[in-house]
């Protein structure tokens, strides 16, 4: 249990550093566009590989994959609305200023993105009783242009360097716990309902992704955007195939 909380932990320790990268270096926007786009890649290749193909195979016969799925896109898209109207529409917009007084719907649009990926990765311990590599390093490259953007926005809204990292502290150690839910509660579980669990986690992911990282790669990345997605895509790939031949 306490390995799957420290895995856990490891893959969303980005954000603290994301936080960090952005209080002691200065990035352009078309920069944390490019990196975005970079993340967005390397977990389109974990959804494809490591969420669905898995659920597909254990759920194999069944309808369970495809409402999970199915489930897992709707659920994030209608919890995404409701945060909006809450005043968290732009936590992933680069260069966009987040006052304190958002700081309770931003900490929860954070969570609907990271909460998903964190129970996958306890989920996949689970399983088969070691990490995967390439859902690891998937989601650690994601959390990181997500930190930075949000970071970057705290910083011109006033939130003191202290304050942003006792965030991203915070908010590690939530999804940390979330690995080891992941890891802990489904011992039980049939694996059509652990089939269901992995692609309702692979339809949010892919919605979180369409809605929100990659509108803003493109906008501040540009054409680039679309090679460094490839190349993400590409790095996330090449470790499933060296993970799975060793």
């Amino acid at each position: 249990m306490l390995h799957s909380f420290l895995i856990g932990l490891i893959a969303t320790s980005s954000l603290v550093i994301g936080g960090l990268i952005t209080s002691w270096f200065s990035l352009s926007k078309k920069a944390l566009g490019i990196i975005m786009a970079f993340g967005a890649g390397a977990l389109i290749s974990a959804v494809a590989y490591e969420l669905t193909y898995e659920a597909v195979k254990m759920g194999k016969g069944t309808y369970f994959p495809g409402f999970g799925f199915f489930t897992g896109a709707f659920t994030f898209f209608f919890s995404d609305l409701l945060i909006e109207k809450l005043g968290a529409k732009d936590r992933m917009a680069i260069g966009v200023s987040h006052p304190t007084k958002i700081v309770v719907p931003m900490i929860l649009a954070i969570i609907l993105d990271g909460i998903p990926e964190s129970i996958v990765i306890g989920l996949g311990i689970f399983e088969e009783g070691k990490v995967s590599i390439a859902m690891l390093v998937a989601v650690f490259i994601s959390n990181l242009p997500e930190s930075i953007a949000a970071s970057t926005g705290m910083k011109s809204g006033g939130w003191g360097f202290k304050k942003i990292i006792l965030l991203w502290v915070l908010l590690a150690i939530v999804f940390a716990l979330a690995s080891l839910a992941g890891y802990s509660l489904f011992t039980e579980t049939s694996k059509e309902w652990l089939s269901f669990i992995q692609a309702f986690a692979g339809g949010a992911i892919l919605m979180m992704l369409a809605n929100t990282m990659m509108p803003e790669s493109y906008e501040h990345g540009g054409k680039l955007a679309g090679v460094f997605t490839v190349l993400g895509f590409a790095v996330s790939v090449v470790v499933v195939i060296l993970e799975y031949s060793s």
